[in-house]
């Protein structure tokens, strides 16, 4: 017997009528909490959930949007010139600071040169504090939220879900999902919190009602 053929026989036997059966997976779970999209006690949700994991929330009015990021990264970058900041291609013009490149597709290394990303969301996840991007036009590639150290995300009301389960629903679950939960950190065993390990340092919201 040949090693392909021993190797093909465990298999088979693994998958022969003496194993085990796989139980039934339980869906009774909750799927919704019962409130609709962008309830107002929704969005104070998410913004202590986002505020608790040291991001910054930014509230303004639809017509508000692009004055609200502009004030935002500066205040966050200070100096840095508007050129600093890479938006993501299917961001609406009205959003983008003025200057600002778009992401055309550039090596995922040249994305760090710059000093900030701005994207839309899938959705939000209020009890979580979560931000789903779907690398779709609007949200980006995801290299695009995470090789920058500051990332500004716009998140519209109805964008906003009560819990996980609604929320993964209102997305394509083949897309290459980023769940963001706060800024990057980590803890190490001494329990030292340490910002910007695997992503931005610092995440600016702009809840948008």
């Amino acid at each position: 017997m040949t090693a392909r053929e021993e190797v093909l026989g465990r298999i088979r036997r693994a998958l022969g009528e003496d194993r085990a059966e796989v139980p039934e997976i339980a869906r009774d779970y909750r799927l919704t909490d019962g409130r609709d999209p962008g309830d107002p006690a929704l969005l104070d949700l998410l913004t202590d959930r986002l505020e608790d994991y040291k991001a910054t929330v930014v509230r303004c009015a639809p017509a508000d949007i692009g004055g609200a990021v502009t004030t935002a990264l500066r205040t966050a970058l200070g100096e840095h010139s508007p050129g600093d900041v890479v938006v993501a291609p299917g961001l609406p013009a009205e959003w983008r600071p003025d200057g600002a490149a778009e992401d055309d597709g550039r090596p995922a290394v040249a994305l760090a040169d710059h000093a900030a990303t701005v994207t839309g969301v899938s959705v939000a996840v209020a009890e979580t504090g979560t931000l789903i991007l779907d690398g779709s036009p609007l949200c980006g590639r995801r290299a695009l939220s995470l090789l920058p150290d500051c990332l500004v995300c716009v998140v519209e009301a109805a964008q906003v879900v009560g819990g996980v389960p609604e929320g993964l629903a209102k997305v394509d679950a083949v897309a290459p999902l980023t769940l963001i939960s706060g800024p990057s950190a980590t803890s190490d065993i001494e329990l030292e919190r340490v910002e910007g390990v695997h992503g931005p340092r610092t995440l600016i919201v702009v809840l948008v009602a």
